[in-house]
């Protein structure tokens, strides 16, 4: 008899454990977006195509919930079977037994009926979690949520009905809180004031909130109560009353408010003119002055007018949501405007407190390359102040050099920041930086020409500042030297820009590179007749070269006979020199020289072609070289015996 009863256990234990432990629980249905922000469906509101699915969700949730209940209601019928069975048993050895195998199939009942419960709860907790109903909001303010559909209505029909219909209950002349009442079905459990039904709860509605219907109908009860005294409450003459002198209290205020804060300005404005003179003297920078003192003190109180009227604006704006708050039908109006003000001011600061990671990992970035730049600057000074020597490496390199550096260390830090930059993600963002890299290249092709030109021409060290150089046709010293041009001073200090690329493709003369050491070789060319003895040509010519101021007695200037024509022998004079900037004026100082020698020793220069008629013209020298009885020659006429007879 034991082992029948223990085989009767194990096959219920079996039967009842199969359907409660074998049942597949499918997960909960995955969020779908809401209708709205709030989730509010205002009746009458248009659908919305994602509330189909949501409501699809819902119902599919809810089956799962109806299967557990289902088997929940089965074992609350063995346990009543069990429990009637138990009344009728006597006292006889086999009621006794029997009573034994029913105490024990209600333990296993129970125990089983703890297990699927606790499962419930656990199920509808985790649903609860994202599951997200139709709410019933007649004012903005939610009553309660709706997950579940009854007969042909969604569950959003359903929300939208009850919404509209507690509205009509709000509106109406009459209300008696004793008149909702709740009337319950076996199917439902109705919430009815006088013949209209409010809602109909049914037990997939309490299934959702964990609760019998009865429960849940008094809640709902309770709610809609409390609902619909709050808005008669609210919109009454009482409160209508109060609401007007509340209104006419704020706008007193404002109008205090506003006189004061005019008055306030306008003694400000007063007190800043008393000023001027002192607070007031003009803005000058330099020699220039940017306002004075009339101007400056108008800017002032232009500046304050404006202040004013941006705060009694400001106020005004502010108080107008207040006004809108006092009345229950304008809230929605206070909360828009204040929304336009705090909503921007919101997303600001979370963006900026979202940003802030990114800001100091910017802040560390841009420390760490300051300080590198700042040693590259440290090194570059010691190479060009000749502190420290790089073979190979000369010091007017340093400066050109540092700043290809700099350029490439700043580039590089660009990178590294970029992706830190707000917004450097968007779309917008890159497209604004190809086409600002698209203009950059395209608007600076010809200064990345003289760009290119500039750094070969600082290695190549053609020429550095201060030279005496010719560049093309361009004669004078080099006054400041960048990687897009170079600028020369002529003689006649004239300021020439020459573009690099334009140096680099005509010829340079340096005059200066080899001045300091060889020395500077200057050179000049006269013509004297072949009357002369070229010795005393060349005697005379040194001597105007070494008498001259900047030109060198050693290497000893020397004089070449560079051509024989029909009239004159050409002479050119070489004469060294350590002054290559100041060849003009050498030049100038050797040209008097060989005019006074040559006139000294009474030698005619025949530059650049000269014939005289010695017969009647007086000879080609300054009249201070002449001696003082010296008279012209006579014309002279011979006659030959012939011409006589």
């Amino acid at each position: 008899m034991a082992l029948r009863s223990a085989l009767q256990i194990l096959v219920l234990w079996l039967g009842l454990l199969t359907p409660a432990l074998g049942q597949v629980i499918p997960p909960p249905m995955k969020q779908v977006p809401q209708a709205s922000k709030t989730g509010v469906v205002r009746p009458g509101s248009p659908a919305n195509p994602q509330d189909s699915v949501r409501s699809q969700a819902l119902v599919t949730d809810t089956e799962t919930l109806r299967r557990i209940d289902s088997l929940r209601r089965a074992n609350s019928g063995r346990l009543e079977q069990i429990q009637t069975e138990l009344l009728t048993l006597n006292n006889s050895s086999e009621d006794k037994r029997r009573e034994r195998d029913l105490m024990t199939e209600l333990r296993a009942l129970r125990q089983i009926d703890s297990l699927r419960q606790a499962r419930s709860r656990q199920y509808i907790d985790s649903l609860k979690q994202y599951a997200k109903g139709f709410p019933v909001a007649p004012h903005g303010d939610t009553l309660f949520y709706v997950y579940t559909k009854l007969g042909p209505f969604t569950p959003q029909e359903r929300a939208q009905l009850t919404e509209s219909k507690i509205v009509r209950l709000e509106k109406g002349v009459f209300f008696s809180p004793d008149s909702l009442l709740i009337y319950p079905s076996e199917q439902t459990t109705d919430l009815m004031y006088g013949q209209q039904v409010l809602q109909s709860i049914s037990q997939n509605d309490a299934l959702w909130q964990n609760v019998s219907r009865d429960s849940l109908a008094r809640a709902h009860r309770t709610q809609i109560i409390a609902a619909v005294v709050a808005y008669r409450d609210a919109n009454s003459l009482k409160s209508i009353a109060k609401e007007i002198g509340l209104t006419l209290l704020v706008l007193v205020v404002l109008y205090f408010t506003v006189k004061y804060v005019i008055k306030l300005f306008r003694w400000i404005r007063v007190r800043l003119s008393a000023k001027q003179g002192t607070w007031f003297q003009g803005i000058k920078f330099g020699n220039y002055e940017f306002f004075n003192e009339h101007r400056q003190l108008s800017t002032v109180l232009l500046l304050a007018t404006v202040v004013q009227w941006v705060v009694v604006l400001l106020t005004i704006y502010l108080v107008l949501p207040i006004v809108f708050s006092i009345f229950p039908g304008t809230q929605g109006i206070a909360d828009t405007l204040l929304g336009y003000v705090f909503n921007p001011l919101k997303k600001i600061g979370l963006a900026f407190w979202n940003y802030l990671p990114n800001l100091f990992t910017i802040i560390v970035i841009v420390t760490v390359f300051r300080y590198v730049l700042k040693a590259i600057y440290s090194i570059k000074e010691e190479v060009r102040e000749g502190n420290l020597t790089i073979e190979g490496f000369y010091a007017d390199w340093a400066n050109p050099t540092y700043q290809i550096v700099r350029v490439l260390v700043f580039a590089f830090a660009l990178v590294v920041i970029f992706p830190y930059l707000p917004g450097s993600d968007s779309p917008v963002f890159q497209g604004v930086s190809v086409f600002l890299g698209f203009l950059f290249t395209f608007g600076s092709a010809g200064s990345l020409s003289n760009i290119v030109a500039g750094l070969v021409l600082t290695y190549m060290r053609a020429y550095k500042i201060g030279d005496r150089v010719k560049i093309g046709d361009v004669t004078g010293d080099i006054v400041e030297k960048t990687l897009l041009v170079t600028r020369v001073r002529t003689v006649k200090n004239e300021e020439i820009t020459i573009p690099n690329s334009s140096v680099m493709s005509s010829y340079t003369t340096n005059y200066t590179t080899a001045a300091p050491t060889l020395g500077l070789i200057l050179h000049t060319t006269v013509t004297i007749g072949y009357d002369v003895p070229w010795q005393q040509v060349h005697q005379l010519l040194l001597e105007a070269a070494l008498a001259s101021e900047l030109v060198l007695a050693e290497p000893k200037p020397f004089v070449l006979q560079t051509s024989l024509d029909d009239y004159y022998v050409s002479y050119q004079l070489n004469a060294y020199t350590h002054e290559a900037n100041r060849q003009a004026a050498i030049y100038s100082r050797i040209h008097q020289n060989i005019q006074d020698k040559f006139n000294e020793a009474g030698v005619e220069i025949m530059s650049p072609h000269f014939r005289a008629v010695r017969d009647g013209s007086p000879v080609n020298l300054p009249p201070q070289y002449l001696p003082k009885d010296y008279e012209a020659p006579k014309f002279r006429v011979e006659n030959s015996a012939e011409e006589k007879a």
